[in-house]
């Protein structure tokens, strides 16, 4: 068993002992459509979550999620999207790390174990979407549910400390409170789960599907 799975299971509610399940593999659905290209909500909600306090230089701050903006060159139609770890299957990030701090639960959830995390950065340079951060500065004002420390590599790890209390995710809460419906968080492998039937209904896609990594969060109205 990999570094870091023994962490508590939300659907089965099992003691903190026990390994999470491979039955189980959350996943994320978002419908462009519905989001908007002015809104912050899931990426204020994220920042005061994992409490990511900035220095005001946005080419070093930690950003767990971000909002990007596609745009169709022949007709100008934009979309905008929140683009965080993609929770690959097949994680590139997992494969390079030297040291196995860049790991993945057997729920499917990517993550960092920043007390083997030697801050070598290869990581970052195998991740496609561009999602994860390193922390440069002394970090002050931290949460326990979200720890960090400086010389390592950090990214968005869905929330894993609200997921294994049966909680969405924070940016999920976030844009539901919002009454946005743009964010849905549930079991891909519960085929009864919401997200399983609306991706059954109205299919997903996954960016840069032609690495083949069978990412868990998948994108409607690209």
């Amino acid at each position: 068993i990999v570094p870091g799975v023994f962490l508590h299971q939300t659907a089965q509610a099992k003691p903190d002992d026990q390994a999470v399940s491979s039955s189980t593999r959350w996943g994320m659905l978002i419908d462009t459509d519905k989001c908007s290209k002015g809104c912050t909500d899931c990426v204020d909600a994220c920042n005061n979550e994992h409490s990511l306090t900035g220095f005001d230089r946005p080419e070093t701050d930690a950003q767990y999620i971000r909002k990007v903006s596609l745009v169709e060159k022949q007709t100008g139609h934009e979309i905008s999207l929140p683009m965080m770890c993609q929770h690959c299957e097949t994680a590139p990030c997992v494969d390079v790390c030297p040291t196995g701090a860049s790991m993945k639960r057997e729920d499917g959830i990517v993550q960092v174990d920043k007390h083997i995390c030697i801050g070598c950065r290869y990581c970052m340079m195998a991740c496609p979407y561009k999602a994860r951060s390193f922390v440069h500065e002394k970090l002050e004002l931290q949460k326990a549910t979200a720890p960090r420390g400086i010389g390592t590599v950090e990214s968005c790890n869905m929330c894993a400390h609200r997921v294994d209390k049966d909680q969405n995710p924070a940016c999920v809460e976030a844009c539901s409170k919002a009454e946005h419906g743009a964010m849905l968080f549930g079991d891909l492998k519960d085929a009864n789960s919401a997200i399983s039937q609306e991706l059954k209904k109205h299919g997903g896609e996954q960016i840069r599907a032609d690495l083949g990594l069978n990412t868990g969060v998948r994108y409607q109205g690209l």
